[in-house]
């Protein structure tokens, strides 16, 4: 059986929540008191009309009372980018850096802070609303891990478009399928990218994507805004000295973004949104099927993403936080975009891969931006283990303090590792159990405040009540296995699968009526020590 770790002196002593008596006391409080407990995280923004007495929260989780539904602040409007880049600004955060941006090259970085990020989003919205994008289209995103990528989530944000955005390595008919679904007016690329020493020539997989869509699934992506990122970046092998000769230009459909954005204003009206106004969509992949369009709103989301990251990464101010994952994940959503900023934090944003140019890139990044907290996903550290300890003894990691993993259970032997090697004993290591229809973290460690067990997730997060069901729908009580259920909603919870909302009942709601089945077996133990 696992050994049982508790935080150290390093991690405690600049916790914001350093008891376990404190966290069992805002959990019960979380759980009794919903309202009055997110309300204290609302206080933190700026809503244009406040949320609706009595309605802060309602739901129906049962599919025999009806059509399930959720509902956070409903009546409460804002827009999410006046609260995470504009009250920034105002507060006097503008020339915090928001984003180090590190290359696939070494030599290849730079850095924005929240006052130019602002008046990028606003240049690029002003640059969507001016070819026709407005409040509930859908804009797909096919981009590499550079800034641009958050400025066109954010810019979308601004003026109310529900961006999808689609992961860069998947193919040409992947992305057909989910602009198609969605119906999305813009599709915003780059021309291609470094992974590695493998270029990808990005442009010409949205090329066949569009094609695909136009001829095979009747639908037409009217415009494509290319970025021009090979011909700014070192290359990492061998290419033309004419990128543009790598792919072909459309006129009437593709537009450059440096062009296009050249003339616009830096001042851009955020749209009025509803609480339960879509902020994305995201898909993931179904078992059987289509991909599932999986759809998150705008208030609910601000307070969980908010929440779990000040709490699960024990944010300070003067921090570094860096997460690996790409934005075509939910992790890059919440974790890359969303949450460091509304906590005006300073992230690291990395296009490169653990091993280029050599596989000590990750602790060479560490060591370069002093890296406070660092998230990652266990496959990484695992492949990492295969190199020994040379490349880690090789640079200065005493700044980590949090150790993040996300993306499947962590084994004991890479936790082991993660814990003694990486973080030298010193730093707790919060292993996240979520999903893309969480929205965040649901199950956690919190750095500060509760015990590690290596190859466990640990504890449910504020507002989160998990259950454990055998096969015919009985509670297991105490320690045992079944299927891991959530009888009620905590803010940021998926609200439905666009434009499918019979599906969203049946693959989440019909198996156990009264509870949100996640699909995921779990095993409950008496977590002591």
């Amino acid at each position: 059986m696992s050994r049982v770790y508790h935080p150290s002196s390093h991690v405690v002593e600049k916790s914001r929540l350093s008891s376990f008596n404190k966290y069992k006391e805002m959990h019960k409080k979380s759980l009794e008191q919903p309202e009055e407990f997110w309300s204290e995280i609302a206080k933190d923004f700026y809503w244009m009309t406040p949320h609706e007495p009595g309605k802060f929260l309602s739901y129906n989780f049962d599919i025999n009372k009806g059509d399930i539904f959720v509902k956070w602040m409903e009546g409460a409007k804002t827009n999410i980018t006046i609260n995470i880049l504009d009250r920034k600004v105002r507060d006097g955060f503008g020339d915090r850096i928001a984003y180090y941006w590190e290359g696939n090259h070494p030599e290849d970085y730079s850095r924005i802070t929240y006052k130019k990020l602002l008046e990028q989003v606003c240049k690029f919205a002003n640059m969507l609303r001016s070819h026709g994008v407005g409040k509930g289209d859908r804009v797909s995103i096919y981009m590499p891990m550079i800034l641009e990528t958050a400025v066109c989530m954010l810019a979308c944000a601004r003026i109310g478009a529900i961006h999808s955005v689609v992961f860069a390595g998947f193919s040409s008919d992947s992305l057909a399928e989910r602009m198609s679904d969605c119906k999305a007016k813009i599709l915003v690329t780059a021309d291609g990218a470094w992974r590695g020493e493998k270029l990808l020539i990005l442009k010409n997989t949205c090329d066949e994507a569009m094609e695909k869509a136009r001829t095979k699934l009747n639908h037409t992506v009217e415009k494509c805004i290319v970025v021009a990122h090979l011909d700014r970046v070192t290359p990492c092998g061998p290419i033309s000295d004419d990128v543009r000769t790598l792919y072909k230009w459309n006129d009437g459909v593709d537009l450059w973004w440096h062009e296009v954005i050249k003339d616009q204003s830096i001042i851009c009206a955020p749209e009025c949104m509803d609480a339960e106004d879509p902020l994305f969509m995201l898909y993931t992949s179904g078992s059987t099927g289509k991909p599932k369009g999986v759809l998150h709103t705008t208030a609910g989301y601000l307070l969980y993403a908010t929440a779990t990251f000040r709490y699960v990464f024990d944010y300070d101010a003067k921090d570094i936080y860096w997460c690996t994952a790409d934005v075509g994940w939910i992790t890059g959503h919440t974790y890359v975009v969303y949450a460091p900023l509304a906590n005006c934090a300073t992230s690291v944003m990395f296009e490169g891969t653990p091993f280029y140019p050599d596989n000590d890139r990750y602790w060479e990044v560490v060591e370069k931006y002093k890296v406070t907290q660092m998230y990652t996903a266990p496959t990484a550290i695992r492949s990492l283990m295969k190199f020994g300890e040379q490349y880690l003894a090789k640079h200065d990691l005493t700044s980590l303090r949090v150790l993040g993993s996300v993306g499947e259970p962590i084994n004991p032997e890479a936790w082991y590792w993660y814990y003694n090697l990486v973080g030298s004993g010193r730093c707790s290591i919060v292993d996240t159990f979520w999903q893309t229809e969480t929205g965040g973290h649901v199950l956690t460690s919190l750095p500060g405040a509760t015990p590690m067990k290596p190859g466990a997730a640990g504890f449910p997060f504020f507002g989160v009540e998990p259950i454990i069901l055998d096969e015919n729908g009985k509670v297991i009580e105490g320690p045992g296995e079944g299927y891991l259920v959530f009888s009620r909603p905590w803010p940021g919870i998926m609200r439905t699968l666009y434009g499918d909302h019979e599906r969203y009942q049946k693959v989440y709601f019909s198996k156990f009526p009264g509870y949100y089945c996640t699909g995921d077996g779990a095993t409950k133990t008496d977590f002591c020590g």
